[in-house]
């Protein structure tokens, strides 16, 4: 089974398909690499496509102490399978926790500091904002060290019964109640363990956007921001992005909610590839 090793010695797994200009596609909480399958189908036809699974995320490794999960680590294991894949510069496209460490990817690795040294070709940033409004980060940061407890105490099926049913999933649920399904037991079976510890260390200590406003600034990448119009806790985030980072522009999808690649994939990956398109013919600044 392939996997990378990052910097600090965890094992993550990954899979490749296609050929060509390379994307590295970045899940959210509920989700790991199989959360991409439609993506990896439809791009890997003229891309050099790339999906792993977070560290806590098995087949990757899961770190025993939620001290080694972190904003931070989640950057920088998006950089660590890059170098060990041999990727300079890549498109990277995450969804909520993974937008975030998307997001995170082009403040460190893609800022006008770093000019044509930068490591992004462009980032779509999907889904994500969740516990980063003022107002709602002591919140965010309470019931994500609640549905940690959770996880170790009831394990993942009861988690998956409430988070996996959370109001921003009902639209998925709906539009496609076989996906939905399999969404549930993916996430069902995924490592109590290692998703607490992803809580604690990464989710409940992530910094707020709202914090962060010049390093947004100083990012030199196009970017593209996706959200739905049912993700509340989004769309202000989504705004903030938009206004705040120099070459960035936002979707809003209509009637959709959180796990936009999934609940509307065709829709999804003609947004996301007409993105590529105009970053690589030089017409999207």
């Amino acid at each position: 089974m392939p996997h990378i090793t990052t910097d600090d010695g965890v094992k993550l797994h990954y899979e490749e398909a296609g050929r060509g200009t390379p994307i590295v596609f970045v899940h959210e909480f509920a989700g790991d690499l199989r959360s991409w399958e439609p993506q990896l189908s439809h791009f890997s036809r003229r891309y050099r496509c790339v999906a792993y699974n977070a560290r806590g995320y098995p087949p990757s490794e899961v770190p025993e102490s939620f001290e080694r999960y972190s904003q931070e680590r989640a950057r920088d294991d998006v950089r660590a399978v890059m170098d060990a894949l041999g990727i300079e510069r890549a498109f990277v496209v995450g969804l909520s926790m993974g937008g975030f460490a998307t997001l995170h990817f082009g403040m460190q690795y893609a800022s006008r500091e770093l000019g044509a040294r930068g490591r992004a070709l462009g980032l779509v940033v999907a889904g994500c904002g969740f516990g980063a409004h003022p107002d709602r980060r002591a919140e965010f940061q309470a019931s994500s060290r609640a549905l940690a407890k959770q996880m170790l105490e009831e394990g993942m099926a009861k988690a998956a019964e409430g988070y996996g049913h959370s109001p921003y999933r009902v639209t998925f649920r709906r539009k496609d109640p076989r996906g939905f399904a399999r969404f549930l037991e993916h996430f069902a079976g995924h490592s109590a363990l290692g998703s607490a510890n992803t809580m604690l260390g990464y989710q409940a200590r992530r910094p707020s956007l709202y914090d962060l406003k010049a390093e947004m600034a100083a990012m030199a990448v196009p970017t593209l921001v996706v959200a739905g119009d049912e993700d509340d806790a989004t769309l202000e985030p989504g705004l903030l992005m938009k206004r705040t980072i120099p070459q960035c522009g936002l979707v809003v999808l209509p009637r959709s909610g959180h796990v936009l690649n999934l609940e509307d994939p065709a829709l999804f990956n003609r947004i996301v590839e007409d993105f590529f398109r105009q970053v690589e013919s030089g017409r999207w600044a």
